[in-house]
């Protein structure tokens, strides 16, 4: 007679499928979900494990990060492979469960050996990939992408790219102001991967037309009723303000994304954007079309002091992290979990936070079958929030990371 496997059932508030459920119940079978809803329908068994949540803590899916350089110390484009595994354990901790290591632009002879490394990482399933931003972006919006390694799209090179991530390179960062960006736009969907626009000074139309044409080279790879869709890299930065006589790429962004034909990035940091814009955003544009990213690099979760992003030297001051040459912004030092207690702080309902830090970014990975929600067959990818949002346990393919004290 086969004995059945040992369960943890975990009973309380919970934040799933865009709304909130009082009273959940979530059971965890190995590395996946075996129940998750409400309590009423759950059948327990002999052997479970119960865990009851204390007063005001809620249960969330893990959260999920499309764009992450690094943190703990760690820089993904320039750390070996031991030193990516503390990182990514680290990362685990937080509550961002999944996420994409994110290379900045350097010299391909940087880039191609580091996009081997991680491709392992992602075959162990450490990482769900990677997320190359550039080299083929804009000098006039370079930000902290080193001006030196900047250049046209070259068909050639971007194979070799994406040869060396074996099949695990998810999106790539692009300005498709500069020559050759459609045939980059085409080979990037033709392989899977996402293009996202970003680090641009285009005008409106050539934003509007990179989008599109973006759209239907991936719906071609994927059809289905709900085609992939392109993304704009961390949206505000790295692009042009918007002005009433000139308004940028943004315009083209902003009706893409309400149109439901984009999702946009926010690093909802409280350094890259104004807490009243990202609300604002929410509103505007809805939870289903917004992917809260960290851009996190190396002093993501440590303190003030000297770091590295890719090959440039920075400084962090009051959580700000500055280019120390040009002063410029250097990624972000939040976790995903501070910016969904800075969305919330902002006035968007957690709801709509976890849509846009769990649900979202699932779907544009094409994951939202296994990450994301708490959904029966699921990854067990679940965190434990207390009554301010304060993290009290994260549990990663059924194992538990880390679990407060009582």
């Amino acid at each position: 007679m086969n004995q059945l496997t040992a369960r943890t059932v975990l009973r309380g508030g919970a934040v799933t499928d865009g709304g909130t459920l009082p009273d959940a119940t979530v059971a965890v079978e190995g590395a996946v979900l075996a129940y998750a809803g409400p309590t009423e329908g759950f059948e327990p068994r002999p052997g479970d494990l119960l865990v009851e949540l204390a007063p005001g803590e809620v249960l969330v899916p893990g959260l999920v990060d499309l764009h992450c350089h690094g943190g703990h110390g760690v820089d993904f484009s320039g750390a070996d492979t031991a030193e990516m595994r503390r990182g990514i354990a680290a990362l685990h901790a937080t509550g961002t469960t999944t996420f994409l290591a994110s290379l900045v632009t350097d010299s391909p002879d940087a880039l191609l050996p580091q996009l081997e490394v991680l491709a392992g990482l992602a075959e162990e399933e450490l990482i769900a990939g990677t997320h190359l931003e550039g080299p083929f972006l804009a000098e006039a919006r370079c930000g902290a992408q080193d001006p030196r390694w900047l250049l046209d799209p070259e068909p050639a090179l971007a194979q070799k790219f994406i040869s060396a991530a074996r099949g695990t390179l998810r999106t790539m960062t692009y300005a498709p102001e500069r020559s050759g960006a459609d045939e980059l736009i085409e080979l990037l969907a033709g392989n899977g991967i996402i293009p996202s626009l970003g680090h641009t000074a285009c005008s409106p139309e050539q934003a509007r037309q990179a989008l599109a044409r973006s759209r239907q080279a991936l719906s071609r790879q994927v059809p289905s009723a709900v085609p992939p869709r392109p993304t704009v890299t961390h949206m505000f930065n790295a692009m042009d303000p918007l002005h009433h006589r000139a308004p940028g790429a943004l315009t083209a962004c902003l009706r893409a994304a309400k149109a439901g034909a984009a999702v946009v990035e926010l690093i909802a940091d409280n350094v890259h954007l104004d807490p009243a814009l990202v609300a604002t955003m929410f509103e505007l544009l809805g939870a289903d079309n917004i992917a809260l990213v960290t851009d996190s690099m190396a002093a993501a979760g440590l303190e003030d002091g000297n770091y590295r992003l890719g090959p440039a030297a920075v400084t962090v001051l009051a959580g700000t992290a500055r280019i120390m040459d040009t002063g410029a912004i250097a990624g972000g030092t939040a976790s995903m979990l501070d910016l969904v207690r800075n969305s919330v702080r902002a006035g968007v309902s957690l709801a709509d936070a976890v849509t846009a830090a769990a649900v979202v970014p699932a779907r544009v990975l094409g994951m939202e079958q296994q990450i994301g929600q708490l959904m029966q067959g699921g990854a067990a990818d679940v965190l434990v929030l207390g009554p301010d949002l304060e993290l009290r346990g994260v549990m990663r393919r059924g194992k538990w990371l880390y679990r407060a004290a009582p």
